[in-house]
């Protein structure tokens, strides 16, 4: 749906929310029931049934900086808040860059990351190909928890088995002998995880540190079973201002409005 759709109040202050978390859900909802804002929502694409998100939305990236900068410009936007998933890296430095140079304010908004508890037993890691690697050389079976267009990574590992769950199917499926694949969306419960590790007899975990609370099942039920995670650090993010909460973002939106 383009920008200028319905939904959007004549008059309002313009707002771009680049989305796909469930705090843009989250964030767009709310501001669809203060109203006073002309809300409009951006999403990568990625994921193939996308949850409804409250706003007219948009579909597929911008083409790069100069695609967003030139989108910034054409709607007039007032205001833009980078509410992308905490590795989208490569979109938060594109959103950077093209508000800068269109002179719209920015504002992320980021969850933050898991911290590692005292009965943890995590095994650091920068990258994928690097958490694929610390699995090690000896047959292990692992739980996947990674997005389908980033499991490629396992087929350099291909002496363990692999149970892959993701929003979207993996296809085609891995390169690897043994690999199982479960279709499904957060949240997961910390019980419904134990079960599933325990079933499953895993005994590692391949998880990218997404904090907040829909998949953070997996690393209550982790701690509990004494199974090792290996948890791929975040990518670096643009040095922009940075809040927590959708409350937060709602105060900013406020005192951005008293400064105009």
């Amino acid at each position: 749906m383009n920008a200028s759709d319905n939904g959007r109040e004549a008059g309002a202050p313009r707002l771009l929310i680049l989305g796909g978390t469930s705090e843009a859900r989250e964030l767009a909802t709310a501001l669809q029931a203060r109203g006073g804002f002309a809300l409009s929502l951006s999403l990568a694409g990625r994921t193939r049934n996308p949850l409804p998100m409250g706003a007219p939305t948009r579909s597929g990236g911008f083409g790069g900086v100069e695609g967003l900068e030139a989108h910034l410009k054409a709607e007039r936007i007032d205001a833009l808040i980078d509410a992308t998933h905490p590795f989208a890296a490569t979109m938060s430095h594109n959103a950077a860059q093209a508000a800068r140079r269109a002179g719209v304010p920015l504002l992320a908004l980021l969850r933050p990351p898991w911290q590692r508890q005292p009965a943890d037993v995590w095994t650091q890691a920068a990258s994928i190909p690097e958490a694929v690697e610390k699995l090690g050389p000896a047959p292990r079976r692992v739980l996947v928890a990674l997005g389908r267009n980033e499991v490629r990574a396992l087929e350099a590992a291909p002496q363990h088995a692999y149970l892959v769950r993701s929003i979207d199917p993996v296809d085609p499926p891995l390169n690897v002998p043994q690999a199982r694949y479960i279709e499904a969306r957060g949240p997961f419960a910390e019980a419904d995880d134990h079960a599933l590790l325990t079933a499953h007899r895993i005994d590692a975990i391949l998880s990218k540190n997404s904090g907040g609370e829909a998949t953070y099942g997996k690393i209550n039920a982790a701690r509990a079973l004494g199974i090792e995670v290996v948890m791929v650090a975040r990518p670096a993010r643009p040095e922009v201002e940075t809040v927590a909460s959708v409350v937060q973002v709602l105060g900013w939106l406020e005192t951005l409005g008293r400064s105009t």
